[in-house]
């Protein structure tokens, strides 16, 4: 029975891990979740590769706005700060 006990741990934390991860749980269930990571290689080794999984999409996933597109929102930014300085509308 111990065994099923230990597996349900398991069951709960890998259900719960993108939660974890996210800072969506309470602190009682994050430390009870990092408790059972610190203990358990598997759930351990599970979060590892999520985590490094988020980083690499992080870092490879970024939109790179173009130049032309940075300098006509710059550029409107600062027409509409000029009217509403000088108390124009449109």
């Amino acid at each position: 029975m111990g065994s099923e006990e230990s597996e349900l741990d398991c069951n709960d934390t890998i259900e719960r891990l993108y939660h974890y991860l996210d800072g969506e749980l309470t602190d009682e269930r994050r430390s009870e979740i990092r408790e059972h990571l610190d203990e358990c290689s598997p759930c351990l080794g599970a979060f590892d590769f999520e985590s490094d999984l988020r980083k690499v999409i992080s870092n490879r996933c970024k939109d790179h706005v173009p130049e032309s597109l940075r300098q006509r929102v710059h550029d409107a930014i600062s027409e509409e700060e000029r009217r509403q300085a000088s108390g124009q509308s449109n």
